[in-house]
């Protein structure tokens, strides 16, 4: 009979074991992924888990369906978002970027998704199924959430700024001088490309080339994802 293995690991009881463990699975996985044995830099893996792992826990409380204080490195979404908050954390505390770059095409490969360590996103977001997701160098803020095949980008260098509680629902995109206002939901497979503004607490549809605004009178999709 085969036993079931614990992959959850409690962060705010962080123990010596648990922090090798997962420090040793990060350090196989990318001398797998590129095996050119140039490991001289991996200790700032080490050195900034504990950081990174605190920036995770704070990100997965505010969201209802994750275990409280807990990762569990099987789950895709949970180690993908680590795996950024990891290389955020060691491109700011370092200024390394040779082993940030190394996370991002870790991630990359195990997650298709584009989530460059320069990109700054909040401390409470959510990625709902990683795959073909990519991340523009925008303004986010608290409690974001999107779903798989959704683009935010530039256009002519400019980005979006993504205000709190927006939701972002799959096949959509979000370009260039767009500004989305607080508790704005996109719906599937819209494209929103140089939006001066959408108006705030809003669905945003589209009918042809014409987007359509329709208010939030009630049942907010962001509080079934969020503790807002």
């Amino acid at each position: 009979m085969t036993q079931n293995i614990n992959t959850y690991i409690r962060i705010d009881k962080l123990d010596n074991n648990d922090l090798d463990k997962l420090n040793n699975i990060i350090c196989r996985q990318l001398m797998n992924l590129i095996p050119d044995n140039q490991t001289q830099n991996f200790h700032l893996i080490k050195q900034c888990l504990p950081q990174s792992l605190e920036r995770f826990r704070i990100c997965a409380n505010a969201n209802r369906w994750w275990k409280k204080d807990h990762i569990d490195y099987l789950h895709s979404s949970q180690y993908c978002t680590l795996l950024y908050y990891l290389s955020n954390t060691i491109w700011h505390e370092t200024n390394n970027t040779e082993i940030p770059t190394r996370l991002f095409n870790l991630n990359k490969s195990l997650n298709a998704i584009d989530m460059f360590y320069e990109v700054e996103l909040p401390s409470k977001f959510f990625i709902g199924h990683s795959v073909g997701i990519v991340f523009a160098k925008a303004t986010y803020n608290d409690y974001f959430a999107i779903y798989q095949n959704s683009t935010i980008g530039k256009n002519h260098g400019v980005a979006p700024v993504i205000e709190s509680c927006v939701l972002i629902y799959p096949n959509s995109s979000v370009i260039g001088k767009t500004h989305l206002s607080e508790t704005t939901v996109i719906a599937p497979g819209v494209q929103v490309v140089n939006q001066q503004q959408t108006p705030p607490n809003s669905f945003v549809f589209h009918n042809g080339n014409t987007l359509i605004f329709k208010p939030i009178k009630q049942n907010n999709p962001l509080e079934e994802i969020f503790y807002i």
